[in-house]
């Protein structure tokens, strides 16, 4: 009985030494890749930023946005749900405040990642 207790930790132990053996000839090859792949990169980044000069700035044109019934009725409602959101954190009547201008504010998130979000809200 103890024959084969001892038979299956001898079978544990080289089990977990050849995942760990493994795992690290993995990990060998990641730093190899990264140390090949990120050299050249970085080789490549820094003689084009010398040579390309900074670019001046534009003057920014916009045209107008054309007033619409739906788009002012959208303005004003999502001015009240931010009013009420405003009041629901302060604790505050929407009375005691006023909403004079907003402006949206880009998240830095790609359009697949904000796609994906919306829709897990609409379900």
């Amino acid at each position: 009985m103890t024959d084969k207790f001892a038979q299956g930790g001898v079978v544990a132990v080289i089990g977990i030494c050849t995942v760990f053996i493994v795992l690290a000839i993995l990990w060998g090859v990641l730093e190899l890749m990264r140390v090949f792949f990120t050299k050249d990169a970085k080789k490549e980044k820094k003689p084009a930023e010398k040579a390309a000069p900074a670019p001046a700035p534009m003057a920014a044109v916009a045209k107008a946005p054309v007033a619409s019934a739906a788009g002012a009725a959208e303005d004003e409602e999502l001015i009240a749900v931010l009013a009420a959101a405003v009041a629901a954190y302060l604790g505050q009547p929407v009375s005691r405040f006023q909403i004079k201008n907003y402006r949206r504010i880009d998240s830095g998130t790609p359009i697949w990642n904000r796609t994906a979000r919306r829709d897990n809200l609409i379900g």
